[in-house]
């Protein structure tokens, strides 16, 4: 029986996945069964050959090719479908795992018997090293995923939305699905939904996964209009967030605009003049109390970007 399935959405990933999948070569153990889920997302550079060069090395290997691009949120859709593993973790075609990473990830879910469990990861640049911690505090013990969620003027657990930091039970179902159609923040909406209907979950000191910054191909990296999923991906938070969260979706929501809108040079003059007006009429629908609770903190110069955004002086 397959205990653990890992799925590897890629899309042109070329310069970066032999050292995915070859960390997973490094991470196979006698320990449980593992298979790993590469779905390409319609690459045209030499991304089919290199995964299967690692068709002996991987076993379990099993690949889906999409012929054109669908997106992050459905090439992990898919790769969701296609996994038979007990539990289900994800890995980027650009970021890689620590050698042995897997074994103590697996035992850790095993040993606290919750939903899911959340770690800590290592983002690299270059040559740079920087360890993230997860929000949550209380590590080892199994704990009230709503109780993550507050308070709102703290970093909580829905703001470390990176699905690949955890491990999750595959009978979670469609809990595990991203929203369709996004190509940017699909994460958002997925962490809101996991810990507001997901029964339990625990966070461990576990910090094997290395996630790549930098990359010119990121979507961190691009201003085209795949940002302005941004506002929808938000307003499927708002459209299921509970009344007592609303404080909390509220202020996240801001922070990321401010931060957007403190990017906007990589933005062409029509994407901004876009982003600005999306983001001027979603706060207009947002409780104007909670919106100024939100900004309130802000350092004086974010405070007046802020009021420029939303007043579009």
């Amino acid at each position: 029986m397959i205990t653990l399935s890992v799925i590897v959405p890629v899309r042109d990933g070329e310069p970066f996945l032999a050292d995915a999948l070859t960390s997973l070569v490094r991470n196979r153990t006698t320990e449980f069964e593992t298979e790993v889920v590469v779905v390409d997302d319609g690459s045209v550079d030499a991304t089919p050959e290199v995964i299967e060069d690692f068709r002996r090395d991987l076993p379990g290997l099993t690949v889906a090719r999409n012929p054109a691009p669908v997106g992050l949120a459905d090439a992990r859709n898919i790769g969701l479908k296609l996994a038979s593993g007990r539990y289900v973790t994800f890995l980027d075609g650009d970021d890689w795992l620590a050698p042995g990473y897997l074994a103590p990830l697996v035992a850790a879910i095993d040993r606290l018997g919750c939903d899911f469990v959340r770690v800590d990861h290592v983002q690299s640049e270059g040559r740079r090293r920087e360890t993230h911690r997860a929000p949550q505090a209380r590590r080892n013990v199994v704990l009230d995923p709503r109780d993550a969620i507050m308070p709102a003027a703290a970093k909580t657990m829905v703001d470390y939305p990176y699905a690949w930091a955890g491990v999750y039970r595959r009978e979670l179902g469609d809990l595990l699905a991203f929203p369709g159609g996004l190509r940017t923040a699909e994460d958002r909406p997925w962490i809101w939904r996991l810990h507001q209907r997901a029964g339990s979950f625990a966070v461990v000191s576990l910090a094997g996964v290395f996630y790549r910054r930098g990359v010119a191909a990121s979507l961190t990296q691009i201003g085209d209009e795949r940002q302005l999923d941004f506002f929808r991906a938000f307003d499927l938070v708002f459209a299921e967030v509970e009344q007592e969260f609303l404080p909390k979706a509220v202020r996240t929501f801001c922070a990321l605009l401010v931060n957007h809108w403190e990017m906007r040079e990589r933005f062409t003059p029509d994407i901004a003049a876009r982003f600005e007006a999306l983001g001027r009429a979603a706060l207009d629908r947002l409780p104007a109390d909670l919106v100024q609770d939100a900004v309130r903190g802000y350092e004086p110069d974010r405070q007046a970007l802020f009021r420029r955004l939303k007043e579009g002086s």
